[in-house]
Parts: C-alpha cells; structure tokens; sequence
C-alpha cells in the first residue's frame, strides 16, 4: 500500500500539527500583540492618577499633619476633596480599562491574580465615587460617630472600598508569586519582595489606624506596592515559559513517533 501520503494527511487531520492550535494548546489563549502595549500605555496614565499622593506630599499644602492619611483629604469639606475624589475615581475605571486589554494570559499561561486586580481597581473607583464624610484621621468625635454608625452612608462604602482595595492587592501579589515561583525570574523577585514588604508593613498600618499617628508615612509603603504589582502585571512578557510549552514538545514527538519509519 502507498503511504506517500500518510505524512501530510496526519500533519493536516486532527490528531497531527494542526491540534498545536487548538483549545489544548498554549498558543490558544496568547494575546493579540497590540494589547500589551497599549494596556501599557493606559496603565501609565492609570498610575499617574492612582499616586496622586506623591505630589500632595511634595507640595506640603493639603497635608497638615503626618498622622493623617490620605483618605483623610478627600473628606467633606476639605480642600481640593472633590479634585482627589475624581482622581481616585478615574484611576480605578483607567487602570480597569488597562487589565481588560491587557487580559489574563501572559507567557502562555493563565494569571490568577489578573481577577483580583480587575477587584482592586474597581473598589479603588467605588472609593473614589464614595468619600469620607469627615476625617476620621484627624478628628477624635468623628472617629467616635464613625464607630457608632452615626454617619453617612457613603463613608462606610468608602471604609469598605478601601478595606477590599487592600485585601484585593495583597492577594493578587501571593498569587502571582506562587504562580511563578517554579521558574525563578524578575516576575516572581518583584513578587517576593512585593509580598514581605506587605507582611512587614501591615502591622505597622494597624497601629496606624488604631492609634492615629503616622498615617502619612504608612500609606504610601501600599500604594508604592500595589502600583507595582499592576506594573509587573501590565509588563510581563508574552513568550511562553518552558513548563507551557512542554505540551507543545510533547504532542510533536508523539505526532512524529507516528507517522516517521521505524527501523
């Protein structure tokens, strides 16, 4: 019997080549190469706002005392509030934008942290949307109504938004790191240090909030490690790592073990 054939009928039917680009394969979920850079582009301006704090620090105007934090800013009646509510707000819809176009898979591989992200930005804009209703921060009978439910109902969305904000980051930041520890690279470094600044600083936030000092100082050690985290997720590449294309590998030997002579 010919088997002229036999070779390109297999490369071309289902079980041969072709299969390489199926629902199976990692190529299968790989972004299209202009959404990475323009989530890139985006994201920049979505960071841009998010750390709207570090001119503020700069300028020295708006911050009256390092106990305060910067939610504290956006309060009812304080100056520039609305300024810094809409900033908020527009940071969390751009860098959403940002993730959308960027998408879930880099490096042939599915993000689980990419959801908790798309979360983070979106309560970062629900904060924006809702504000304090006064600086708890700053005032001890606001803090006191704050604590017996006597205020405004968007002042425990903001409280809320921003709880989320935070636990949202913090495990986007766990998952990407034990999504790329197997291989060492800058992805899972960034991801590590990321984490143990977290682990370091939470404690120190606690005592922060608790006990009304030093707020200003705390709170940039999470925007600092939260924008990073977005950086590392809008920068990394698109090549496969060796592990996702070992099913790749594997499928063309097995193809080639068929259909080559054996002798």
């Amino acid at each position: 019997m010919d088997d002229s054939g036999t070779m390109p009928r297999m490369l071309s039917g289902s079980n041969g080549l072709s299969g390489l680009s199926g629902s199976n394969g990692p190529s299968a979920g790989r972004p299209a190469p202009w959404r990475r850079p323009i989530a890139i582009g985006v994201g920049a301006l979505g960071l841009a706002l998010y750390n709207w704090w570090i001119p503020v620090a700069l300028s020295g105007r708006l911050i009256t005392t390092p106990d305060e934090l910067f939610s504290d800013l956006e309060a009812f009646g304080r100056p520039d509030a609305v300024l810094l509510q809409h900033l908020d707000l527009a940071a969390g819809l751009v860098l959403l934008v940002a993730l959308l176009v960027r998408g879930p898979v880099a490096r042939g591989l599915r993000r689980n942290e990419w959801t908790w992200l798309l979360a983070f930005a979106l309560s970062g804009a629900v904060g924006g949307q809702f504000s304090y209703a006064c600086p708890e921060g700053l005032s001890a009978s606001c803090r006191a109504a704050e604590w017996r439910l006597a205020l405004p109902h968007h002042h425990y969305v903001h409280v809320a938004a921003g709880i989320a904000e935070f636990v949202f980051a913090t495990v986007a930041v766990y998952l990407a790191w034990q999504r790329t520890r197997p291989e060492e690279s800058a992805v899972t470094r960034t991801a590590r240090w990321t984490a143990r600044a977290l682990v370091l600083a939470y404690p120190v936030l606690g005592f922060a909030y608790l006990t009304d000092h030093l707020g200003a100082f705390v709170e940039p050690i999470f925007f600092t490690c939260f924008s990073v985290m977005v950086v590392v997720e809008l920068l990394e590449s698109d090549r496969p790592t060796p592990a996702a294309s070992a099913p790749v590998v594997t499928h063309v030997r097995q193809v080639l073990h068929r259909v080559l002579p054996r002798g």
